[in-house]
């Protein structure tokens, strides 16, 4: 038996260097976004590579991401497009969707990735009036107090049987009574949806334990 306790950033090392190593781009992509002075509040790379699985298990050819950042979960959730296949990335800060795309482009993504800048929920809307085409999958991991209303939205620009990922939807505030967080009203949105099956699997971070919602769409 170990002698130590092993902590939950001990997991997140250990699957990490098994499952989900970075090469050079991912690497290169996280540096830059350090150097840029982006928050550090890029999905780890475990994560990234769960959302790689989950993209390339559902077969996802269109992919709508609201919040870019530094592009580093959009270069996990690109790479398991097929040829053809479209993300489409939303994000508010010109400075971060401009050192975004200079990670893109370094990882050979330029083809696959647009990024719309502007806030995400009138770029919403703008996307439902003028009919966007549906989208396999969304992930949502921007502002935690407008999920609820990019879910309202983002349900509508989603395919029958398509599927919608909420980020950071573990956070200690949900143990809460008096506090109520973005994440802990979407958690509750999408579990009491009617048109959604959803579930909430712990994710692991170097900080910690955090979660990752994922609901299907069914039809009306």
């Amino acid at each position: 038996m170990p002698d130590t306790l092993k902590t939950s950033h001990d997991y997140d090392v250990y699957i990490t260097a098994t499952f989900a190593p970075e090469d050079e781009a991912l690497k290169t992509t996280r540096a830059e976004m350090e150097s840029g002075k982006l928050p550090k509040i890029n999905v780890s790379a475990s994560e990234g590579k769960l959302l790689h699985m989950i993209a390339l298990m559902h077969g996802a050819k269109r992919i709508l991401e609201i919040g870019t950042l530094g592009g580093y979960s959009g270069t996990w959730l690109a790479r398991a497009l097929p040829e053809g296949g479209k993300l489409v990335s939303l994000e508010l800060d010109p400075h971060h969707a401009e050192v975004a795309q200079a990670n893109l482009d370094r990882a050979g993504l330029t083809d696959k990735v647009e990024i719309r800048v502007g806030p995400a929920s009138e770029t919403l809307s703008k996307m439902i009036a003028d009919g966007e085409p549906l989208f396999d999958l969304v992930f949502i991991d921007a502002d935690k107090d407008g999920y609820v209303d990019y879910l309202g939205k983002a349900f509508g620009l989603t395919r029958e049987g398509g599927l919608i990922l909420g980020d950071n939807t573990l956070p200690d505030s949900i143990f809460s009574e008096t506090e109520t967080s973005g994440t802990k009203r979407y958690n509750e949105a999408v579990a009491t949806h009617p048109h959604l099956i959803s579930t909430l699997i712990p994710v692991l971070r170097s900080q910690g334990i955090d979660g990752l919602t994922i609901s299907i769409k069914r039809g009306r």
